[in-house]
């Protein structure tokens, strides 16, 4: 920010009309009342809800001339938080949020950052130097109640505490490296990361090292959180305890490694896969976490409904042919495979299953994991599967010509076959499978239908309120809704608003939005015709097929996700 920023400029409302958040009227209009009721600029902007209250505590910090931290997207050291009780910073309406150990400096977001009584007190109470940054208050009070509710960072400050003391009073030789990972602070801190993993619901755990840092990130309902930072001293000593724990050489630090080990936590029981691979700052750590507790969901209980559940039970329960899920990676392809083949496990079946790696283990299914180091690839495992007497195949995903080849004669000569395709949407997945070198009049003849899908995130139960969009919002929705759209007047939007129980993001959960496109006689004819997917889709919509998109705004409709949820997963 150029110092010459203020100059001339001496009133938040000079601030908010030169950033075009005020409009030449509005300005007016707040000069005037200020001047006639004698209320400050602030208190009128508030009031008439000009701007939103980030906006105007980033403005406020402008005209101050003090940093402003949006605490959203901020990631909180453990020691900063360690620093403050919990009563001190909700009677100052402040937060730590990051500690430099070498210049001893504390920085705390404030929600009145030229409070000069309170950052005396904190001065006084921390012996640090403080540096102070403007936040909006309503982030601030977010931040308090999502961070000192968070046992991770109470947990993971002390343990980091211990180990300061711990290395204050110990020299240690290299040889006893070993020793020290297993020693309480360092294992503490990855038990309670992990602890943490299991119980916010995450599927992966992200530990990365950075020049002055180690930051924790957590994937949520499919999006990344930034919930820890750790100080540079202790990565070493945390990577190579997760290297112990999952049977990694300790003393490689060159070239990627995998591993994996079991996690319990109370009544569950957590199978992680880690994925360690060396960056420009030390080791980057990976954890995948899949759940042994829990049991595989229903078709209905991972979102599928009406005419694309009728579709896809009609054709699952056909003896033979071939049905394929489409979609990019984590779009929850492998669940519903998964789901499905529960639904056809019976002791009369003979279920095979062929997958990179197996997830999840299903009782009475034969399932086997593809290891091209010694010659077994989707290819080859197909070919021996076919003298294994199988009713049901599951091919993990059709990568090449061969694979595709070998689907379709196991789909002719009496099998059913699932199977994954990358590929955007349902209707794509024949020409791409075309491509692969697959005859038209084959594919004809042996395809029952494709699945096309994606996650979106669920609206927090907790904190769902109705809103009122934008008219471009509802125009949109209108228009791809078409015949779908409620013909009442009184439609309703969704949205959370944020609160402890969805750690503020205003969702919790997920559930899948799909398309199912059954392969009818005329879809079967045209086919033959080396169809673009255009021509398909323009088919299978005339014939009753809802797109992903409808099928998402319609779930948006009735309060299970949001418009803006569809649109971040299912925009072409």
């Amino acid at each position: 920010m150029p110092d010459t920023y203020n100059q001339g400029r001496s009133s938040l409302s000079d601030i908010l009309l030169a950033e075009h958040l005020l409009s030449q009227e509005q300005f007016n209009e707040v000069k005037v009342k200020s001047a006639s009721e004698g209320l400050s600029e602030e208190e009128i902007i508030k009031a008439g809800k000009y701007i939103s209250e980030e906006k105007l505590s980033e403005a406020k910090a402008k005209l101050l001339g003090v940093p402003f931290i949006s605490l959203s997207s901020a990631s909180f050291s453990p020691q900063a938080l360690s620093f403050i009780p919990r009563a001190v910073v909700e009677r100052f309406n402040l937060v730590p949020f990051s500690y430099d150990e070498k210049s001893k400096i504390l920085s705390v977001a404030m929600a009145d950052p030229v409070d000069l009584e309170a950052i005396n007190f904190i001065r006084q109470k921390t012996g640090l130097n403080i540096k102070s940054y403007a936040a909006s208050p309503n982030d601030v009070t977010n931040a308090i109640n999502i961070q000192y509710r968070q046992e991770i960072v109470g947990q993971v400050g002390e343990a980091l505490k211990e180990s300061e003391e711990y290395n204050a009073t110990k020299t240690v030789d290299v040889t006893q490296i070993a020793q020290i990972i297993k020693e309480a602070p360092i294992a503490k801190i990855v038990s309670t990361i992990l602890e943490y993993a299991v119980t916010s619901r995450a599927s992966d755990v992200h530990i990365e090292p950075q020049e002055e840092r180690m930051r924790v990130r957590y994937r949520i309902d499919g999006i990344l959180y930034d919930r820890l930072s750790l100080p540079k001293t202790v990565q070493e000593s945390v990577v190579s305890r997760i290297k112990i724990l999952s049977e990694m050489k300790i003393d490689e630090h060159r070239t990627p490694q995998d591993g994996r080990f079991n996690f319990k936590i109370e009544n569950q029981e957590v199978d992680l896969r880690i994925s360690v691979l060396p960056t420009v700052f030390g080791e980057k750590i990976v954890m995948r976490l899949l759940r042994k507790s829990g049991g595989i969901p229903s078709l209905p209980d991972l979102g599928l409904s009406g005419v694309s559940l009728k579709n896809l039970e009609t054709n699952i329960l056909r003896p033979h042919g071939i049905i394929i899920v489409c979609g990019p990676t984590g779009s929850g392809k492998t669940s519903t495979l998964y789901s499905v083949l529960a639904r056809l496990n019976t002791p009369k079946v003979n279920i095979m299953t062929l997958e990179d790696p197996v997830e999840y283990q299903i009782p009475g299914v034969n399932q086997v994991q593809i290891n091209p180091a010694v010659g077994l690839t989707f290819a080859t495992g197909l070919r021996a599967f076919l003298r294994q007497d199988p009713n049901i195949i599951l091919v993990g995903e059709i990568r090449d010509g061969e694979t595709t080849e070998l689907a379709i004669q196991a789909a002719l000569t009496g099998h059913l076959v699932f199977s994954t395709l990358h590929t955007q949407d349902a209707p794509g997945a024949l020409p791409r499978l075309i491509d692969l070198k697959a005859e038209p009049f084959l594919l004809s003849s042996t395809m029952n239908a494709i699945v096309g899908q994606r996650i979106v995130r669920r609206i927090c139960s907790v904190c769902r309120q109705t809103y009122v969009p934008p008219p471009t919002v509802v125009d949109e929705v209108k228009k791809v809704l078409e015949k779908y759209y409620p013909s009442n007047p009184d439609v309703k939007f969704y949205r959370g608003r944020g609160c402890e129980e969805c750690g503020g993001s205003g969702y919790q959960g997920r559930i899948g939005i799909f398309e199912v496109l059954p392969v009818s006689p005329q879809i079967a004819s045209l086919i033959l015709q080396h169809p673009d997917s255009a021509t398909l889709e323009k088919e299978a919509i005339a014939e009753g097929m809802i797109t992903m998109k409808q099928d998402g705004y319609l779930k948006a409709l009735s309060g299970v996700t949001t418009v803006e949820e569809v649109l971040r997963v299912a925009q072409e």
